[in-house]
């Protein structure tokens, strides 16, 4: 069996100018990167255009050890539109370094799914992370810089400061660290610490802007402490918001390649779902709603995470309509929350796929909570059986859904031509999705109401400091704010070992981060971490490059 980096390097790229002409984007507006590569001016957002084209989600069940295959499912959806003659393009993240370099070795598909050149996108790209890195750590150096100065001082009290630098690597000797050592010539010292890069609220600010001076504001708006007297200190008191957009001037444009076999692929932006919103931008949303008639994008983790906040944060701000929703499952994942061990996901075990069904029936149930009926996607492994595929379709039946076998990984569009008929046919009869909860509710019920209608919680439970940060959300005029809970990805509970479909559990709220320029509150549920760290036998370990340049050993 050919690895995924094999099978990329086996199929010819088209020259990106070729792909862009399938969208009917014009070669003046090419911003090349190489031959492969190019960015979009956001003069090519229609908003016309975008009301009469159609959005699909895809999503999946509660992650398991294995992998679910979102991207793989949903690049291979969006070749398989194409080839029923659709005008279509998916819409991806692009994919952190330390993650690449840690547990996964790559986020661009797998298989026949992939987005080309994979290496490029799974490495520098284009350098929006970069860029996003460099914002954020100008802002961490102009606060640092205005705790030394005596003429230009705001007051801040060091101790209130929240706002920390940033790597796009797993460190996690750089969680918690003191600065300022050395003298007075060196700083003031203090306790902080670095996030990883798609944790930083310049990220999240990234992928909610509608345009450049959205993005301005936004990195203005951003809470870095509060003074001695208790006031609140933003980007705008340090006057870094022009600085840190000027270093965001082209990371801002969404990038365009493409996937093995053709499609076009609009790769941009790149939060976590379990620490932030989990989406790519809605500029490069917008964007390929405005170049194709069907666009299919994915949300990080499961859909209690991505599809969540994909649903509540990205759509509402930022005027989306998902028309369909597809729900990703594999027949591993079920046995997984059926109490199987990863050594046992290989041996057939159709009353382990039935017990585990439950995580995905809780999902199910989730979505049609949001007023669309979600297609479950059975993404197919080599292991599978009719009789465990049979058990799913037969249990997804009696939710009222309909369950299909995807063939991304072997074969591309060509294994998903039934899922693209099924969501043709789904579009077709949509409705208006319905959030979750209203903008103007109270934090805490909005807490509440994601706790318990998505997470299935009885209760809500708040530390002493979460409680105070519930007051000085109402103090700031933030309740109108959207609600993004950081929580693990592994349960639907705060307890990662808690499998299937946890019941009669309570939410632990441990603290509230306020994200003011990305617009939304961060409760963090649980022991959460913002800079991972490396696996015993990180992926890097199985990387080579040769003389030549080519490389080995990403997926």
């Amino acid at each position: 069996m050919l690895a995924d980096i094999e099978i990329a390097h086996s199929l010819e790229m088209e020259p990106i100018k070729h792909i862009a002409e399938k969208l009917n984007i014009p070669e003046d507006s090419l911003e090349y990167f190489g031959k492969y590569k190019a960015k979009l001016p956001l003069t090519l957002i229609d908003e016309n255009k975008i009301q009469k084209s159609h959005l699909i989600l895809v999503t999946a069940i509660t992650p398991t050890p294995a992998g679910e295959g979102k991207t793989t499912v949903s690049i291979g959806l969006a070749e398989g539109l194409e080839a029923l003659g659709k005008k279509s393009a998916v819409v991806l993240r692009e994919p952190s370094l330390g993650p690449v370099f840690g547990i996964k070795g790559g986020a661009a598909g797998g298989g026949h799914s992939q987005v080309v050149p994979m290496e490029d996108i799974n490495l520098h790209f284009t350098g929006d992370f970069n860029a996003v890195e460099k914002a954020n750590n100008l802002l961490a150096a102009l606060i640092d810089n205005n705790l030394q100065s005596k003429t230009n001082n705001l007051n801040i009290d060091p101790r209130t400061i929240t706002w920390k630098r940033v790597i796009d690597m797993n460190d996690r000797s750089l969680r918690h660290i003191v600065i300022g050592l050395g003298g007075t010539a060196n700083g003031i010292p203090r306790e902080s610490g670095f996030d990883i890069t798609p944790a930083s609220e310049v990220m999240a600010i990234l992928c909610m802007v509608k345009d450049f001076e959205d993005l301005k504001s936004r990195l203005g708006n951003i809470l870095v402490g509060y003074t001695y007297d208790k006031k609140p200190v933003f980007a705008r008191d340090l006057k870094a918001e022009n600085a840190m957009a000027i270093l965001l001037k082209d990371a801002v444009k969404p990038n365009l390649v493409q996937t093995l076999h053709k499609t076009p692929a609009l790769v941009h932006g790149g939060p976590f779902a379990n620490i932030a919103q989990g989406t790519n931008t809605i500029l490069a949303t917008k964007m390929g709603l405005s170049l194709a008639d069907y666009v299919v994008t994915e949300a990080g983790f499961g859909a209690d995470l991505g599809a969540e906040k994909f649903l509540n944060i990205k759509s509402v701000v930022g005027d989306l309509n998902p028309q369909a929703v597809v729900l990703v499952a594999t027949i591993r994942a079920l046995k997984h929350h059926g109490g199987v061990t990863k050594e046992a996901y290989h041996l057939p075990n159709p009353e382990a796929v039935e017990k585990g069904f439950v995580n995905l029936q809780k999902h199910i149930e989730n979505i049609k909570k949001f007023n669309i009926t979600p297609i479950v996607a059975i993404n197919s492994f080599q292991s599978d059986t009719e009789m465990e595929e049979s058990v799913v379709k037969d249990l997804c039946a009696k939710e009222g859904v309909q369950a299909i076998v995807s063939k991304s990984w072997q074969l591309g569009g060509e294994g998903n031509l039934d899922l693209a008929e099924s969501v043709v046919s789904c579009i077709a009869k949509a409705t208006h999705f319905t959030p979750l909860y209203e903008s103007q509710w109270a934090t805490e019920k909005k807490i509440a109401t994601i706790a318990k209608e998505i997470y299935g919680a009885t209760d809500v439970e708040y530390s002493h400091a979460a409680a105070l940060k519930l007051k000085k959300i109402t103090q700031l005029g933030y309740d109108h704010f959207q609600v993004c809970i950081a929580k693990t990805q592994m349960s639907f509970s705060d307890n990662p070992k808690a499998y299937g479909r946890p019941e009669n559990f309570t939410i632990h709220v441990r603290d509230i981060e306020i994200a003011a320029g990305a617009g939304f509150v961060i409760p963090i549920v649980g022991e959460m971490m913002r800079m991972p760290g490396l696996p015993l036998h990180p992926a890097s370990e199985r990387m080579t490059i040769d003389s030549q340049g080519t490389i080995d050993g990403l997926s």
